[in-house]
């Protein structure tokens, strides 16, 4: 892989605090029109006999979908957060009407899963999709909350909450655990987006352009502080620490102590004292 067009330490480090990244009008216009063509005329099939295999050996006729996932800009996400020869979860299209006025209820699509191992789901957009017309709300920082799915649902708004407002070509990429729930269709155009859920298949270490890792900036990326948490900031600081020990194999990275501090567990027994 071409460490170009691998992710940068920086984007990593965004990825483990937010849970998400995007890359706005990032795929061509021809490759937008074949997408949503084949969402038309339903060229792409679900099924679910397909779980598990390589993602290199799915749509290879494909102008749209299978030519975007072959795009090498995609396949360096891909790479830095998976790594090569990922495994093929499931798709989903979601077409939605015109004034179609009922929204999601925040979710993460996933039962509780402790691992430190993650999955990825794009977020495909192949037109412009303005504020009116919906899109995705995400979370940003919600994805190391263990969750079950629709436990969430009863909130509405969470500060700092994030539409993706986007033009066309736009591509969402996220952790597997992020909150996130479609909006409300209030145009009179139809809707479109793809979500593609990928597996890994080696260790998630160092997959991306190193370059920049030690990088000054790296410390304050991992540690924004997304207001929302209240008074658990530091839970989710702790969390995120581990997660970038795990992508980096530095078992000794920490911040103010937070992780060190509750790791501290002595196995060593005392030497008695002289006077015993």
């Amino acid at each position: 892989m071409d460490k170009r067009y691998l992710l940068t330490s920086r984007q990593m480090a965004d990825f483990v605090a937010d849970g998400f990244l995007r890359f706005d009008a990032f795929i061509p216009d021809e490759i937008n029109r074949e997408a949503m063509r084949e969402i038309d005329e339903e060229q792409i099939p679900r099924g679910y006999e397909r779980q598990g295999q390589p993602l290199s050996g799915l749509w290879p006729d494909s102008r749209g979908f299978g030519a975007l996932f072959r795009l090498p800009q995609v396949q360096g996400i891909i790479h830095s957060l998976v790594g090569p020869d990922p495994l093929y979860d499931h798709h989903a299209f979601h077409r939605v009407s015109p004034r179609h006025e009922e929204g999601q209820v925040w979710h993460a699509d996933n039962i509780i899963d402790p691992r430190s191992a993650f999955d990825i789901q794009l977020f495909y957009y192949p037109h412009d999709t303005p504020r009116e017309m919906g899109g995705t709300m995400f979370l940003p920082g919600s994805h190391l909350r263990r969750i079950h799915e629709s436990d969430i649902g009863r909130y509405q708004n969470f500060t700092g909450q994030v539409p993706i407002v986007c033009k066309a070509g736009t591509v969402a990429v996220g952790h597997h655990g992020i909150w996130h729930c479609a909006q409300p269709n209030r145009t009179e155009q139809m809707r479109y987006m793809f979500k593609l859920r990928l597996n890994p298949t080696v260790r998630q270490r160092l997959l991306w352009n190193t370059d920049d890792l030690d990088a000054p900036e790296i410390h304050s990326s991992l540690f924004r502080n997304h207001k929302w948490y209240g008074n658990e900031d530091r839970l989710e600081y702790a969390q995120r620490i581990k997660l970038w020990r795990f992508l980096t194999g530095d078992e000794q990275f920490d911040s103010h102590y937070w992780l060190t501090r509750v790791e501290n567990n002595p196995e060593r027994v005392a030497a008695a004292s002289a006077a015993a």
